[in-house]
């Protein structure tokens, strides 16, 4: 469940245990610990809206064919690491929920570039106070 409106049903969302990468012992060479979750974001059942900003995201993480793949090894046990995928996954998708405002091109008042070149004005005053004084 990702808000109370929006739920991606579990058929969805690919899971794999794979054994996890670094150091560990010799626990880390037997038994595999690491998810890696894959999500296919045209075959979802996600909004159209949603499937479109997903996909003209420029993250990594999202493939070519618009499948999210994500590597989940940050704790010791498969549970951990299954719930920290889904989360890491809910929270691409929430980052997508709310739609971008559009940027209203404005220009800079009148008033405002007179107080601009006045200020130049001022500052070039005072960096030509600092120069050396020459003798005529």
């Amino acid at each position: 469940m990702i808000t109370a409106q929006l739920t991606i049903p579990d058929n969805e969302i690919e899971l794999s245990a794979i054994r996890a990468q670094g150091a560990g012992g010799q626990n880390v060479n037997k038994v595999s610990s690491a998810i890696h979750l894959r999500f296919d974001i045209l075959a979802s059942s996600l909004p159209e809206e949603y499937k479109g900003r997903l996909l003209k995201l420029h993250d990594r993480r999202i493939t070519s064919d618009g499948v999210i793949t994500l590597k989940a090894q940050r704790f010791r046990t498969q549970d951990k690491n299954r719930k920290d995928a889904i989360e890491r996954l809910t929270a691409l998708i929430l980052s997508v929920s709310i739609e971008p405002k559009l940027r209203v091109p404005t220009r800079p008042s009148r008033n405002a570039k007179r107080k601009r070149m006045e200020q130049k004005t001022l500052h070039a005053l005072v960096k030509s106070a600092r120069r050396k004084v020459t003798a005529y």
